[in-house]
């Protein structure tokens, strides 16, 4: 039987495990995938958690971690059109990626280009995606600039570089044991903490045109206070409620594969890079997911099964 890494219940990291599951079977409008990498996100172990929640009705286990994967297509479900088995794939997970197969939802799966390995494939869907949505949202100007708050992370990284892409300009506030990375993405660092806002005015003496925040909280209410058009406000790290309030918006997601498929170009195009620090293999899946909970990656963290 394959393998997946699972979680048996809400909790920490006790409740993992690598066991063997029955091979799943494609319903209507999905493919299954042969993965042949994993991306790992920071809302993976907060599922587990049980703080973000199953996303609607009661959570079934075990429970299959992971929400990105990169594979091949062995199966088609009912209703598919536009895939055939062997195809190479990458998208968003039904039901958990750390694993030897998985089942993508169609209409969030995009052929993967040629020149795109695997590994680099599996980290797009979530962090990246996230990014491309949000930048597209805001729908600035080239030449306009950018505050993205929280640019040291992963969507915040990926914002950085599709911003850049698209011709704005780009103040990235993260720590300061961040500074070079941020700068190497093509944003001016801005040292997050207390005083942060005169940093940035001090930066962007012409004032800034867009936030994206991934942070929330107070940084989200202290950014509000550099726009004078509050519509050019949108996050990721708080809630709309939250948002709404300071005239902002969430980050609507498209979650279409003609997104998956823009975000691929723009890595082919060397116009964004997903920095992989670190690889493992399926049977190493619990240090993948404790170097991403840990807080001790930098860029992106990936789960690879050997075929």
């Amino acid at each position: 039987m394959p393998k997946a890494y699972v979680f048996t219940r809400f909790g920490g990291p006790e409740t993992e495990a690598l066991v063997e599951v029955a091979r799943p079977v494609p319903g209507p409008g999905h493919v299954l995938v042969a993965v042949r990498a994993a991306g790992i996100n920071p809302v993976d172990w907060k599922l587990r958690t049980g703080h973000a929640g199953p996303g609607g009705g009661e959570q079934v286990f075990p429970a299959v971690l992971g929400r990105e994967v990169s594979g091949v297509v062995e199966e088609i479900g009912e209703g598919v059109e536009g895939f055939a088995v062997g195809d190479e794939v990458f998208g968003n997970t039904v039901a958990g990626g750390y694993a030897e197969y998985a089942l993508l939802p169609a209409e969030v799966t995009a052929h993967k280009p040629a020149a795109l390995s695997f590994t680099r494939a599996a980290t797009l869907s979530v962090a990246a995606a996230t990014a491309y949505d949000g930048i597209r949202q805001l729908d600035l100007p080239a030449g306009a600039t950018l505050l993205v708050a929280g640019a040291g992370g992963g969507v915040g990284a990926a914002a950085v570089q599709i911003a850049r892409a698209f011709g704005l300009s780009v103040v990235g506030v993260a720590s300061e044991g961040k500074k070079d990375f941020v700068e190497a993405l093509g944003a001016v660092h801005v040292p997050s903490g207390p005083g942060w806002i005169a940093r940035v005015r001090a930066a962007a003496p012409e004032g800034v045109d867009g936030v994206y925040d991934l942070v929330g909280g107070e940084v989200l209410a202290e950014a509000a206070g550099l726009l004078t058009d509050r519509t050019r406000l949108i996050t990721a790290g708080a809630s709309a409620e939250e948002v709404e309030r300071l005239g902002g918006a969430r980050v609507i997601r498209a979650r279409t594969a003609a997104v998956l498929e823009e975000v691929a170009r723009l890595v082919v195009n060397g116009d964004l890079d997903p920095h992989i620090t670190r690889t493992f293999p399926l049977e190493q899946a619990g240090a993948a997911l404790r170097t991403v909970e840990e807080g001790h990656a930098r860029g992106k963290v990936v789960i690879e099964v050997a075929r």
